[in-house]
């Protein structure tokens, strides 16, 4: 059967679309490759979500073409293609197949060229689709709904996804049992927003009835919640991460603290009120690791508002954070807004966000000196096999720092295990342990 090289690009929930098509092509027989020069069929999964990623897709999809010339199969997925498919068809024709976001089920029909029905919304998986796991054997990420329903006056993601569905929680619990009994040790709960999550069912408070039901899977040790919307934080969901499985850290993208900027951006919560539920956290989950992302160079943020941004990122004193700068996006609410911001001062302001964060990462890491802590070992690396990686609780997979772990000789049978690892050193992202006896 002809080996497919599946390439994903940005976010996690690309990649659990990624995972699914890749559990179609295995069910059909087909299998698959790392290195695109193997490969008999080259997949591109897109994301389309602003400028920067819309280059990545664009210089993928160039070399796409090179590697049709070699006689391979090519196909374009996701987000990118979803918005720009006509204009892409005609840019890069030598692409074979051409699909967006709605029948990512039907990859193995699209690569066949057999007839099938296209779907009216964005592709959502359950517990019955298959699904070829890409990260670790220890951690996936569990995908609880798809689309957005906010109207953030920047952000194409409703215009590409459609508004928010969620799963059934059903489905859900079916998935992540079938996840447990191979062996996974933590679940990373993913969405566009998951504390809107069941609000499109009449589900009052959907993310604390989902979780309360996720931890009667007893087998499941850390449940993680990404990406959430602060004014959807409630008093029920505090209380139930209270219970010691579900990790103690939320993502929350702030995106801006000036009061003009987020009126503009149509978002609900300035740095003010932002610190107040920053403050609320720390009192009702002492120890709580908190992310946020931020966007520099929006219409309209002059010194002033941009002033006001830096000191709330030094009062909030994240633990992680990442920032974008503004890329204007056609169909947005705001594109009439222009794009008056130079790019050359966005990336200045994005570095100074970030070596102010440097400075508070490399301080919030100082007090996990000389602390044994749980750490989630993933894998030992190929150039160091003294060396073991691992996470925290208060670390999200792929996006924040990691435990390297002094382990010489062979420590194969902890990967994979929750162990007690003694915090050594650190620096402004990694911390340095070894294995407590």
């Amino acid at each position: 059967m002809e080996k497919v090289a599946l390439i994903s690009f940005g976010c996690a929930k690309n990649l659990v679309d990624s995972e699914v098509m890749l559990g179609y092509l295995e069910k059909a027989g087909y299998t698959f490759v790392t290195n695109p020069g193997e490969a008999d069929i080259v997949i591109l999964n897109t994301c389309g979500f602003i400028e920067p990623a819309k280059q990545e897709a664009r210089n993928a999809l160039k070399e796409a073409v090179a590697f049709k010339k070699k006689g391979k199969k090519t196909v374009a997925v996701g987000c990118y293609v979803e918005r720009y498919k006509e204009r892409l068809m005609k840019k890069y024709a030598e692409i074979d197949v051409w699909l967006g976001v709605n029948d990512f089920d039907k990859i193995v029909q699209a690569i066949e060229g057999k007839p099938f029905k296209k779907s009216q919304h964005c592709f959502l998986y359950d517990h019955a689709s298959p699904r070829y796991i890409q990260t670790p054997p220890s951690w996936t990420y569990v995908k609880i709904s798809e689309g957005c329903s906010h109207e953030c006056s920047f952000c194409a993601i409703p215009l590409i996804k459609g508004p928010y569905r969620s799963r059934s929680v059903s489905s859900i619990l079916k998935e992540v049992e079938k996840l447990s009994s191979r062996g996974v040790k933590e679940i990373n709960l993913i969405s566009q927003d998951t504390t809107y999550f069941g609000r499109d069912q009449g589900l009052e408070d959907g993310l604390s009835f989902l979780l309360k039901e996720l931890l009667k899977i007893q087998e499941i040790e850390w449940i993680r919640i990404l990406y959430g919307y602060p004014e959807e934080i409630s008093d029920s969901l505090l209380g139930v991460m209270q219970e010691e499985r579900i990790c103690s850290y939320l993502d929350i993208p702030f995106q801006h603290s000036n009061s003009r900027i987020i009126k503009k951006m149509k978002r609900g919560m300035d740095g003010r009120r932002a610190l107040k539920l920053i403050q609320k956290l720390r009192e009702k989950l002492p120890g709580i690791a908190l992310r946020t992302s931020l966007v520099v160079g929006f219409p309209g943020e002059d010194k002033r508002e941009f002033e006001d941004l830096e000191k709330f990122v030094q009062e909030a004193r994240f633990d992680h954070l990442g920032v974008f700068t503004y890329s204007k996006e056609e169909g947005t609410d705001c594109f009439d807004f222009g794009d008056p911001v130079k790019e050359s001062m966005k990336k200045k302001r994005r570095d100074k966000i970030m070596a102010i964060q440097s400075e508070i990462s490399f301080e919030n890491n100082k007090k996990y000196l000389n602390q044994s802590l749980d750490i989630l070992i993933e894998g030992i690396p190929k150039e160091n096999p003294d060396i073991l990686i691992g996470r925290g609780r208060f670390q999200a997979p792929e996006v924040d720092g990691m435990i390297l772990i002094d382990a010489p000789g062979k420590w194969e049978k902890v990967v994979n295990t929750i162990q007690k690892v003694e915090i050594t050193g650190g620096d402004v992202y990694d911390l340095y342990g070894k294995l407590a006896k």
